[in-house]
């Protein structure tokens, strides 16, 4: 065993936290575990791990322990009652929340003596160890940076800031890119289905059209952070036009409408507040201020009624 591989404690053995030990374990680290349901750790103890009988004696087998359980609320009733033994510890959560939690989270390892590290996980669990696939952390940088060789035998360790809230922030937006994406896949995919197209033949088009797609996105980044959206590519407008199209081809085969229409009444929204002539980007000034969009209508409606 290499005298520079760290022991870590993980605390929760579900389908991610057993990735998570099975891959620190195979780098050479020494490994204690502790779970509520002792049989699940059962192949990893068979493998060369060590299990704990309790948090208590988990958290002190190492000086960085990793909890990854299913949610905040199982987080603190299993950690709770023991959190004095944090004292002088290192904390990485890698338990999805929001960014809220996070905040108390770090102010609750705090006063208990605690380093604390915010993180998230970007994969499945079998992408668990793969240098490809991006796990986020957020809160001390320090306590990153001296991890960070044992937090990248779990994949690409990608620290964004002091703010601990900001792991869990890029969470939710990159699973929304993720969900919006693979169901405007999944759109497509029934649209020319209806025309016996199966998807293995289109997915490799649309795939190609994804990497077009995110030059789009290098282009309009720069737009949106200074809140000029010059429509010199394609304006809100022609998209409007185009998205009718899309919408009258789903129609005349039967698919689901509802996400087409959603976009399209974004983007009618971000036209009707005078963006019609900008470029897509813009339509994040609705997202952004819905409320704010929607108070002109309301004041003319107001007034029709005096």
């Amino acid at each position: 065993m290499s005298s520079d591989r760290t022991a870590v404690t993980v605390i929760g053995l579900g389908s991610m936290g057993s990735a998570l030990a099975a891959t620190l374990l195979e780098r050479g680290h020494p490994i204690t575990v502790w779970n509520r349901s002792e049989d699940k750790a059962r192949s990893l103890v068979d493998r060369g791990a060590r299990l704990a009988a309790t948090p208590e004696e988990a958290i002190a087998a190492s000086p960085l322990t990793v909890a990854c359980v299913r949610d905040y609320e199982v987080l603190h009733t299993v950690l709770d009652p023991v959190a004095d033994c944090l004292a002088g510890k290192v904390l990485v959560n890698l338990t999805s929340g929001s960014p809220e939690q996070a905040h108390e989270a770090v102010e609750w390892a705090r006063s208990h003596g605690a380093e604390y590290l915010d993180g998230a996980i970007m994969t499945t669990p079998p992408g668990v160890g793969s240098p490809e696939m991006m796990f986020l952390y957020s809160g001390s940088h320090a306590v990153f940076e001296a991890h960070r060789p044992t937090l990248a035998a779990l994949g690409d360790p990608l620290y964004l800031g002091t703010d601990p809230g900001l792991a869990s922030l890029y969470d939710a937006a990159l699973l929304g890119l993720m969900w919006s994406t693979m169901t405007g896949w999944l759109h497509g995919t029934a649209l020319v289905g209806a025309e016996k197209t199966e998807a293995t033949a289109f997915t490799p088009i649309a795939i190609r059209w994804l990497t077009a797609v995110a030059g789009f996105l290098t282009t309009y980044a720069p737009q949106v952070d200074v809140g000029r959206y010059p429509g010199d590519d394609a304006t809100v407008d022609i998209q409007i036009a185009a998205i009718d199209h899309l919408i009258h081809a789903a129609e005349r085969r039967g698919i689901d409408n509802a996400l087409p229409e959603l976009l399209k009444s974004a983007m009618e929204r971000a036209s009707a507040a005078g963006h019609g002539s900008d470029s897509y980007a813009s339509v994040i000034e609705v997202l952004k201020n819905p409320v704010d969009l929607a108070a002109p209508a309301d004041l003319t409606d107001a007034a029709d009624h005096k």
